[in-house]
């Protein structure tokens, strides 16, 4: 089941008295979490792991930016292969995700989107997941890093290298603990577990930050790199098109005002929570909007990996007519490099820990 983030989460006022009023069980999450945090590790892999995670629940851009971590690594000379949760799926895993079989109910969209850049591999139990990568046989990859995608607030596998996501918009919101608030932890127990925190700007350079992000760069002392969401090369055609975009991420609206900046003419947005699960009744709506306004279908990459199109002829219909808007994140020059020492230091090519439990 998906659900909506509250807004007042990120700072209206008009949530106050909910924020309040949740403000014990967000205490009492918190301090559970705090207490699993700081439980050792039960398991150290042989191949180095890289953890990039979040401070908060919801979207902050962390997808596109293991794609980044990957790519960067294998022009270090790495094989990295990608560990995920799998969340949304099925499977509880451990399994080697298929891009041309497996869907994203069965394994999770991010998952399935991820298998583009890197060989990924899900399991709800991180371990017994570092653990099958580890004992790959000959036909799949030998990985030399684990990429592991979200996990900062999970203690079970060591890691070499622990990177969180920030969404420079939103920053840590109103700096309380779910429901309260969007923190997953007590930010002051989660500061000392990251080595380095990525600033997500969005389209827009020139977007002021968040207060709250403000403050959280001040407050670190580790180092802080930048990164813009960009639109991949060949959206030519977007230019000047009539679309009737939508999506179910985290934070829809960043897809929005990167469709217009890509020069898309936005007839309606659509938004639904994050992963959600597309039903004829969305595809007949969305099918029925494209047709009166006259325009186009334009979703994510990882809203159409979750269009079932063997589920309806309905969804059928929406998969077909649907067009992706391929993003990145680019770096900055400075934060590229740093990001590279970083790599080169904590996983270096051809050396790894002892592997124990």
């Amino acid at each position: 089941m998906t659900m909506r983030e509250p807004s007042w989460w990120y700072g209206s006022s008009s949530g106050l008295g909910q924020a309040q009023a949740l403000a014990p069980f967000g205490w009492a999450y918190g301090q559970i979490a705090r207490r699993r945090m700081q439980s050792l590790p039960r398991y150290r892999s042989a191949i180095p792991v890289v953890c990039v995670g979040n401070f908060t629940a919801g979207g902050t851009g962390k997808t596109p930016f293991v794609a980044v971590i990957c790519d960067v690594l294998r022009s270090q000379g790495h094989t990295p292969v990608i560990l995920s949760r799998g969340y949304g799926g099925t499977l509880p895993g451990p399994h080697w995700v298929d891009a041309h079989s497996d869907t994203a109910t069965r394994v999770g969209d991010e998952p399935l989107l991820l298998a583009r850049y890197a060989p990924v591999v899900i399991s709800r139990d991180r371990v017994q997941g570092a653990r099958a990568i580890a004992a790959a046989h000959a036909s799949l990859p030998r990985a030399t890093v684990i990429v592991m995608d979200d996990g900062i607030q999970n203690p079970a596998l060591a890691k070499n290298l622990t990177i969180a996501v920030v969404d420079a918009s939103r920053g840590t919101g109103n700096g309380r603990c779910i429901p309260a608030g969007p923190l997953r932890a007590p930010l002051a127990a989660q500061l000392p577990l990251v080595d380095a925190i990525l600033l997500n700007q969005g389209s827009d350079a020139a977007a002021a930050p968040a207060a709250s992000t403000l403050a959280l760069v001040a407050a670190v002392s580790c180092p802080v790199l930048s990164a813009l969401v960009a639109p991949a090369a060949g959206l030519e055609w977007l230019q000047a098109a009539s679309v009737v975009a939508y999506a179910g991420i985290g934070v829809p609206q960043r897809f929005f005002a990167t469709a217009a900046a890509c020069g898309a003419r936005l007839r309606e947005q659509v938004s639904f929570p994050d992963h959600h699960a597309f039903t004829d009744a969305d595809a007949q709506r969305l099918l029925a909007l494209a047709h009166s306004t006259g325009s186009l279908l334009l979703t994510t990459e990882k809203d159409l990996v979750r269009i079932d199109a063997g589920q309806s002829r309905a969804l059928a219909a929406l998969r077909a007519a649907t067009r992706p808007l391929p993003i990145t994140l680019r770096l900055d020059p400075a934060s590229l490099l740093a990001l590279e020492a970083l790599l080169r230091a904590r996983v270096p090519v051809g050396t790894t820990p002892a592997s124990r439990t």
